[in-house]
């Protein structure tokens, strides 16, 4: 901070010596000066983009955060898997189900809630119920609708699966594509 405010003082003094139209200017803090290297993961043929995606989120970018120095890893490109619901027009309609009430049942769906504490030995135990699941079974078997003898499940109503998350960019390595990871290193450390 204290050389960016020594440049920044003599910015403003040689500003006036510089050409017309010539603004000095300095990076912010998180430049890419921080990036200390870009790894390209690719993969064989018959593994897609999705499944090198949790790879890198999974497996490669937790490994590289425990090493010290190590401030951030990013990766980028491939196909991040999420829940894909596409509702079934008819099946609504013939099982008297709304959208909302589609809608609510897998907003409630795989949540996280607290379940109090209890006390047993003179110690207090938390109590926490973790409701997160990636099973697309149980997702497929939420109660949508429940009217006493009748119960309709998500999967009556819409047609459930995995889908990629929609891109915001992509990466490639020698022309393929594939997900590259981005590690960037903590102010003032010594990241060999």
């Amino acid at each position: 901070y204290r050389n960016r405010q020594q440049i920044a003082e003599k910015l403003t003094l040689i500003a006036s010596q510089l050409p017309e139209g010539v603004t000095p200017q300095m990076g912010p803090i998180s430049s890419i000066m921080g990036q200390v290297m870009l790894v390209a993961l690719t993969a064989p043929d018959g593994v897609s983009p999705m499944q090198l995606r949790e790879a890198a989120d999974f497996l490669v970018r937790p490994r590289l955060l425990t090493i010290s120095g190590v401030a951030q890893v990013i990766p980028i490109g491939g196909e991040v898997r999420q829940f894909r619901v596409a509702p079934n027009t008819a099946a609504l309609r013939a099982l008297g189900v709304s959208l909302e009430e589609v809608e609510t049942a897998i907003t409630a769906f795989g949540g996280n809630t607290g379940g109090g504490f209890t006390d047993q030995f003179a110690r207090e135990f938390l109590i926490r119920n973790i409701g997160n699941t990636l099973s697309l079974d149980d997702l497929r078997k939420v109660v949508v609708k429940s009217n006493g003898a009748q119960t309709v499940q998500l999967h009556q109503v819409a047609d459930v699966g995995f889908g990629a998350r929609l891109k915001r960019g992509e990466a490639g390595y020698m022309g393929k594509s594939s997900v590259i990871i981005s590690v960037e290193k903590q102010p003032d450390v010594d990241t060999v």
